[in-house]
């Protein structure tokens, strides 16, 4: 019987939740077994793993670490090769660049016996980029076996493109689409790196600006459609969410109640009247799975304005890494079961929201 086990490697932002999510819908899912890997024992992680453990899921380590996972009271239970030779799926949620640099390493010496290997947003270049409902039909299986989940505020760039601009598939619809990322300086679980004041990020790519519109591109790139996409970015001093401007230039003329229309259509678009970051991260602390919103964005319907026609402007705000869990969870199904993940995936409905 081949194997359905699914190993996540790193306990940071999104592979904490990421693991609590897969172990508690484990069975739904259609997953034998969860698996993760903690590079190094700290005593302040000691709890984090400890609540992984009583979900059900395993602990893999290095096998240096060994000894000072035992020494913290935590037994682990396979090594880092153990655990990806005997996964169906792997999904990498390490810092930016490891995850390219363990396929090279490690990964490419498991496609034997490995089904895939996901990785995150900043590992541009893993593989084919995907995000949930944007290009599942691109994928291709027994082919993509590297998949790249693109960042969270790439997934709220992508979502409006194809829910605003591209309706009921017509590609050639968008002609032009700017945006303008309100980046949250660092996630509550991080201790460093926040900034005093206002940051603002270079355009370093001359066709593109930041790296979330080149990775818009290169999604959409997969189902044949060259989008005209421009991004710009920015750190703000707050911790609670992203939140993005955005102006889209339609060829075909189109009102505010159609675009709202066009919004409330798609089950993974999430509206709201609340205009401030707080009340939005206080929902989903309240309502979300780990407290996470997973819709791909929740757009600031007070903010939606049409002007002569054809330019769409407005706010949304990015439930971060919400919106990467729900696509690491739904690229994992589909690894597992291209044929009946659609229906795998629907134990997440209800962490989708119509309104916040």
């Amino acid at each position: 019987m081949e194997s359905r086990i699914v190993h996540v490697i790193g306990t940071g932002t999104i592979g904490e939740p990421l693991i609590g999510l897969l172990a508690a819908l484990r069975e739904p899912l259609g997953i034998d077994e969860v698996t993760f890997h903690k590079r190094t024992p700290l005593q302040r992680d000691k709890t984090k793993v400890v609540n992984l453990l009583k979900r059900g899921a395993r602990l893999a380590v290095n096998r240096e670490a060994w000894d000072g996972f035992v020494d913290l009271g935590i037994e682990p239970s396979l090594t880092f090769e153990q655990a990806i030779d005997r996964a169906a799926v792997v999904i990498d949620c390490t810092p930016s660049g490891v995850g390219i640099s363990n396929k090279h390493q490690f990964y490419e010496r498991f496609l034997h016996n490995t089904r895939g290997f996901i990785a995150q947003g900043s590992e541009f270049g893993f593989g084919k980029p995907y995000a949930r409902g944007i290009n599942d039909r691109a994928l291709a299986p027994g082919d993509d076996r590297f998949l790249q989940v693109v960042s969270c505020n790439t997934h709220n760039l992508s979502i409006l493109m194809h829910t605003i601009g591209y309706a009921g598939g017509d590609y050639d619809n968008l002609e032009d689409a700017h945006f303008v990322c309100i980046r949250r300086a660092t996630d509550l679980s991080q201790d460093t790196g926040f900034v005093a004041a206002p940051v603002v990020d270079k355009h370093k790519d001359q066709r593109f600006g930041t790296h979330h519109a080149r990775d818009a591109h290169a999604l959409f790139e997969t189902l044949g459609v060259d989008a005209r996409v421009y991004s710009s970015a920015l750190k703000v001093n707050t911790q609670y969410m992203h939140a993005l401007w955005f102006h889209l230039k339609l060829r075909e003329a189109v009102t505010r109640d159609e675009v709202i229309d066009r919004l409330r259509a798609n089950p993974r678009v999430a509206l709201t009247t609340k205009r401030s970051a707080n009340t939005i991260f206080s929902f989903g602390r309240d309502y979300g799975f780990y407290g996470r919103i997973l819709n791909p964005t929740v757009v600031v319907l007070p903010t939606v304005a049409v002007r002569d026609g054809h330019e769409v402007t407005g706010f949304a705000f990015t439930p971060q890494d919400g919106n990467s869990l729900l696509s690491s969870v739904s690229a994992a199904c589909w690894l597992l079961d291209p044929d009946s993940y659609e229906q795998r995936i629907q134990c997440l409905k209800p962490y989708l929201f119509a309104e916040v």
